[in-house]
């Protein structure tokens, strides 16, 4: 990317990061150093012609969630409806904003951490 003076890093945060939350530090902890690494990059690597974000996920479909629904189906519930669209993120749609960012279509888009998420960090 430096050779080419173009580029896009998309890197995996979490919604965790962006409040405290029970039995989840270490996890938490983590992502918001993605955040903070995301941004720092980016302003690093900008003059350069690369662009650097993060997705911040909700809850997503996947199968480990699902098993956890499966072993915690109160839990269940009320993760569903932590998003003000009462469902869950389907990988697909991670996946799309993933390649948004990666697009000529976010050519002026850096630093950021989109938060995919249903509206979850809104609550």
């Amino acid at each position: 990317m430096l050779q080419q003076g173009a580029g896009s890093i998309v890197n995996i945060s979490s919604n965790a990061s962006l409040r405290g939350q029970v039995y989840n530090t270490a996890y938490a902890a983590a992502k918001a150093g993605v955040n903070v690494l995301t941004q720092s990059s980016a302003a690093e690597y900008g003059a350069k012609g690369i662009r650097i974000n993060a997705v911040s996920p909700g809850v997503v479909r996947t199968p480990g969630v699902e098993k956890y629904f499966a072993e915690q189906p109160k839990i269940a519930e009320g993760l569903k409806r932590a998003a003000v669209m009462n469902r869950l993120g389907e990988p697909e749609e991670i996946a799309e904003a993933v390649v948004f960012l990666c697009s000529d279509r976010a050519s002026f888009i850096t630093g950021q951490i989109l938060s995919v998420d249903g509206g979850a960090a809104v609550r």
